[in-house]
Order: structure tokens, then sequence, then C-alpha cells
């Protein structure tokens, strides 16, 4: 085992680890090792001299009474236990219930010990990139990214080849209509990542959550990229219509008109990526009964009124038909955006719709939204 910091600063360049990491890898191989050689009923540390560059293996035995019935497990092949007589003829300050360590060499155990010490040194390094791998990914939930197809399975399940790993889109993350074959581009966000017992680390990707939708506009509005302007909430009906609270940090920037920008083309182009998605930018305010006014456009609304989690909005007979929208889709997103049950009255009569009566879609009008969307 001599100069083993050198093999280990090897494998660490090599792999791109941490020393630190490497050396936790080492030396959980070669306690395996020691196991399966001598018997995984002892108790291994192993400690790594930083100034002679070796690595030396220990067993740890127990001082016990000189008639501990425990004595009797001890074998040929190593001791868990020593007598306390035996054990002050090394050391006599030693009392019953302290741990005496002596050294074991590896060296003399022939090619079966090496053999094994390689096959575990080979599974723990390989298992430390993985995990390295998984957490580095963890961090990118949410983030956009683009990647080939490298296949699409009998269920439709579309897989990208993203860097060093695989990426699924499932069936449902797409927009409705949508496929794709071998060879294409596809743009997605990091919507989670797990590990699978059969197929190992898995990154899911997806097209449909609100985040894609705010990861596009940050690439088309450089007023977002740079802070300027912030996304508080979204809220999409994947591929049909989307809501999009916006506000500014300077009075002299407008955040619809920079998101929408000059003739539309900013917004058009996401909505084109998006399978002509309708997208609505509403500017958004901390007051929630305007707020809530607002998200209800293109209806005109008279009067909206808090009660707890309700929102009570009253308008117009004429104005209706607008604010519940084809197949309930504006109500329901605009209860989507601001997080309100949106309730509707007419003026001078009774209720005439509710957003709960249309289901509900995913949403990011807040954080702990967020969490739910991406699995965290």
């Amino acid at each position: 085992m001599e100069k083993i910091i050198n093999i280990i600063e090897s494998i660490a360049h090599e792999k791109g680890l941490r020393m630190s990491e490497a050396k936790e890898a080492v030396s959980t191989a070669l306690i395996r090792t020691a196991q399966k050689v001598f018997g995984e009923e002892y108790d291994y540390t192993v400690n790594i001299d930083e100034k002679t560059k070796e690595l030396n293996l220990f067993q740890k035995v127990l001082v016990v009474a000189d008639d501990d019935e425990r004595l009797e497990e001890n074998s040929e092949e190593g001791e868990k236990y020593i007598a306390i007589s035996d054990a002050k003829e090394a050391d006599a300050d030693l009392e019953v219930g302290d741990e005496i360590t002596y050294q074991l060499s590896l060296d003399n155990m022939g090619r079966t010990a090496a053999a094994i010490l390689y096959r575990e040194l080979e599974y723990h390094i390989q298992r430390l990139l993985e995990q390295n791998i998984f957490e580095k990914y963890k961090e990118k939930i949410g983030e956009l990214i683009s990647a080939p197809v490298t296949r699409v399975d009998n269920n439709e399940n579309t897989y990208l080849e993203y860097r060093e790993v695989q990426a699924i889109l499932p069936m449902k993350s797409r927009i409705k209509g949508e496929k794709f074959k071998t060879g294409d581009t596809v743009r997605a966000v990091i919507r989670r990542v797990y590990i699978d017992k059969k197929m190992g680390m898995q990154i899911e990707v997806s097209r449909t959550t609100p985040k894609f939708l705010e990861k596009l506009l940050e690439l088309q509005v450089p007023e977002i990229k740079d802070g300027m302007v912030e996304i508080h909430a979204s809220a999409r009906i994947p591929g049909e219509r989307a809501k999009i609270a916006l506000s500014a940090l300077t009075p002299n920037v407008d955040p619809v008109g920079a998101t929408v920008g000059t003739k539309g083309v900013r917004i058009n182009a996401v909505s084109q990526e998006l399978h002509g998605e309708n997208i609505d930018c509403i500017e958004y305010s901390t007051i929630p009964e305007k707020f809530i006014a607002r998200a209800m456009s293109p209806a005109i609304i008279s009067a909206v009124r808090i009660e707890g989690e309700k929102a009570i909005v009253t308008l117009p007979a004429d104005q209706k038909s607008k604010a519940i929208g084809k197949s309930g889709i504006n109500i329901r997103l605009a209860s989507m955006l601001t997080g309100y049950e949106i309730e509707l009255a007419e003026l001078g009569g009774t209720t005439s719709a509710t957003s709960d009566e249309t289901g509900t879609e995913e949403t990011t009008n807040n954080p702990d939204a967020l969490k739910a969307l991406f699995g965290e």
C-alpha cells in the first residue's frame, strides 16, 4: 500500500472528484475487502498517513473480562474480543470496555484479495460519480435545456441526450398534438431528478409546466433576463392559453409592453414555440382586488370583494361570457394565476359561475406550488 496518496490523487484527477471524496471511496472499498476476506463480523478502520503516503488497515478489538463468554466467539481468522489479562501485557493502562486496534496487512493475501479490492474500488467510485451527477442536476431543476431526441418508445415517451445523462420527456408532459422523432432538437425544463432502481438516475423534463413558459419569456425578453421586469405568477392550459403576471422595478419600464415587444414580436415567438398558445400578459398588483380584476381580462369588472380564499367578482351581464371564456378557460386561468377561487356575480343579480366548476391546472403563483410542481 505504498504511496497510496499518489494513487488516490490520480483517481480524483481522472474522475473529476474531490480529494476527500476519493479518499472516502478508497477507504470504503478497503473495508469492504477486509470484511469479505477476514469476516464481516469484525470492525475495521482505515488510516491514511499524509506524510508517508501510506494506507493502513486496522481491526478493532474490544477488551473484556477474562471470564467473558464472548471470548468463545473468536476464531482462527480473527478476534473480536481480547481478555483484559492479555490486553494489559500490551498496555497496562487498558480497562474492560476499552477498544484496541491492530494493523492488518493485505500485501500477503494473494490475488483473490487484490481482485476483490479492485472490484470494490470500481463500484464505490462509480456510485460516487453517480451521486455527484445526481446532486448537480438536482440543482438544475426548473432550468431550460435544449437537447436532441435519441429515441421515442412505444408509449410515446421521448428520450433526449443531455450532456452525460439521458433525459425523458413523458407523453403527459408534451403539449397536445406534439410528436417528435429521432434527431429533433427539443426544448424543455427540468421538472425533477430521481433514482430508478432499474434505470439508475433519471431526469424528467416538461413542456407543459408554467415554468417552461417563464423560461421561454426569459430568453426572448432581455428586461426579464436582466431583472428589470419580474414574473410574479404564471398559469397555463398547455397549447391553448396562458396568463402571466408581470411587474417592473422602475417606473420608466412598461412590463407588459416590454414582454409583448414591438408589434408582438417577442410574445409571438414564445407562442410559436408553444404551438400557438395564446398568452395574456397582465400587470401585477399587490392589491388583491386590482390583481384579480386585471386577471379577468378581457372582461370588464365592476367590483371585487375578497372573502377569505374566495373572490366575489361583480360584472355586467354582457361581460359574463368574456369572464368565463370558452369552456371556462378564462376564469380557470385567472383563479390559478391569483390563487383565489373566483365566483362571478352579475350586477343586481345572483352568482353565475365559479372557477371551481372548471377544474384546476398547474400554476406557479406561489413558492409552495413551485415545490409541488417540481417534486421538491
